[in-house]
């Protein structure tokens, strides 16, 4: 995956589905609603019959597995009012609907957080890889106008690390991502309209309009909507027009939920999560965009599995900001040694026989006697407090009997992937850098 983007899909109760109309104004205490939509759901135009709970699963650990390349080498280049959109879960990722242009048009991006910029396929189109919706037309739209070559967008921002000037008008960019994928195009300015039922307007977004894109990216999709901290990011080109416009919450649905029930992505003051159930801890912002927190340890019944420091050992061990937040990313991937441990805690409360993964993706399974199963709660010491993990967050029916922890080893980067964050109120506020997590029945 590239080090500014990402090329898998959103895995959010999945398919950041929210259809966006025009909107000239925008009361400060308005709010607007945005659903997400997986994938895979049959409210999606994407839907597929033929394809079982555990083929939508076992896709969605493969693009994941494909997608944390992105992160490894994002870890090793360090430097380098109220708006609710609709979410509902699918295979992996969400998908969000919003609209570009005058007459506005809908264009679907995968929503990811891990990302900044903000791209679709546009026609002409040089090489582009299939997708379900019509390509993009910037001549159909007459709020559409390039970036100039030299103008700051273009020259001054990291999050254009990659912008480059071909010709004397227009800016370009190129985004390679680790798995091999690619996407290039020109930076422009156009009108982006999201939300349901008080939908909004927002001129000149910074968008990339790509002319040559290939590589893993879903049909179901067209393109990326970065919710990273970047400069050229939704949540940060959307806080120039929105009350609190650098916070915003989710809540994941379980995919064993039913498919036509749907999730929301709340943008701006509204979104701040609150209660006495609510644990806060802080957010660490990258330089890349990338969200981190600080998890402590895990523990099992009374077994507490710690998190070995990071960073130079030899002078001050570094704990903060050790484990990246992905709504992108489906499994949570963690250091060897905490995975060990972890697996070793739960073998010995889990009275069931130990199987293979069917599909080799994971490699913690038992022999499962369905809803009479009884997995463990697995608790996530953060810094600031303690989040329940319940087994939905935690394992995984890969097989109608085989179950399987969702939890992977992997020491070149420590990720809480979506399936942790199921069922949960996740609150982003990037001026107080704190994220909050409150147990919630997403459905409801």
């Amino acid at each position: 995956m590239p080090i500014t983007t990402k090329s898998q899909p959103l895995y959010f109760a999945q398919s950041l589905s929210g259809i966006l109309h025009f909107l000239i104004f925008l009361f400060p205490s308005q709010a607007t609603t945005h659903h997400l939509i997986h994938r895979d759901s049959p409210l999606s135009p994407f839907y597929d019959p033929s394809s079982t709970h555990f083929d939508r699963l076992h896709n969605a650990f493969q693009r994941s597995f494909k997608r944390i390349n992105h992160f490894k080498v994002a870890a090793a280049n360090p430097n380098h009012g109220t708006i609710q959109v609709p979410m509902k879960p699918g295979g992996g990722e969400y998908l969000m609907k919003i609209s570009f242009g005058t007459p506005p048009v809908e264009v679907i991006g995968i929503a990811d957080t891990g990302s900044n910029l903000i791209w679709t396929q546009c026609l002409p189109c040089i090489q582009c890889y299939n997708q379900t919706i019509p390509l993009f037309d910037p001549r159909h739209s007459k709020s559409y106008h390039t970036v100039p070559c030299q103008s700051k967008v273009c020259n001054s921002t990291t999050d254009s690390e990659n912008a480059k000037c071909q010709n004397k008008t227009t800016c370009d960019y190129s985004y390679s991502y680790a798995d091999g994928s690619h996407t290039a195009g020109n930076l422009a300015f156009e009108t982006l309209t999201l939300g349901i039922s008080n939908p909004i307007s927002l001129p000149n977004v910074v968008f990339g309009c790509a002319h040559d894109t290939a590589g893993i990216f879903d049909a179901s999709g067209s393109g990326i909507i970065g919710l990273g901290s970047g400069k050229l990011s939704l949540i940060s080109q959307m806080a120039t027009h929105l009350p609190g416009g650098k916070k915003f919450s989710y809540c994941l649905i379980p995919t064993t939920m039913n498919k036509n029930s749907t999730s929301k992505i709340n943008f701006g003051n509204d979104s701040l999560v609150s209660g006495p159930q609510v644990v806060r801890t802080p957010l660490i912002i990258a330089d890349q965009g990338l969200f981190s927190l600080t998890l402590e340890a895990f523990s099992v019944g009374k077994e507490r599995i710690k998190f070995p420091p990071t960073g130079d050992t030899t002078t001050v061990p570094n704990t903060e900001g050790n484990v990246i937040i992905d709504t992108g990313t489906t499994f949570t991937l963690l250091p060897s040694d905490v995975y060990t441990g972890l697996v070793n805690a739960l073998s010995k409360v889990i009275k069931a026989k130990r199987v293979s993964d069917p599909n080799g993706d994971l490699h913690l399974c038992y022999e499962s006697n369905g809803d009479d199963m009884k997995l463990p709660i697995i608790t996530a010491h953060f810094k600031g407090g303690d989040v329940n993990l319940q087994p939905v967050n935690t394992f995984s029916w890969v097989k109608k009997d085989v179950v399987c922890l969702t939890m992977v080893s992997d020491d070149d980067v420590s990720l809480m992937g979506n399936l942790a964050q199921t069922n949960f109120l996740v609150g982003y506020d990037l001026e107080a850098r704190t994220l909050s997590f409150l147990p919630t029945e997403c459905a409801k």
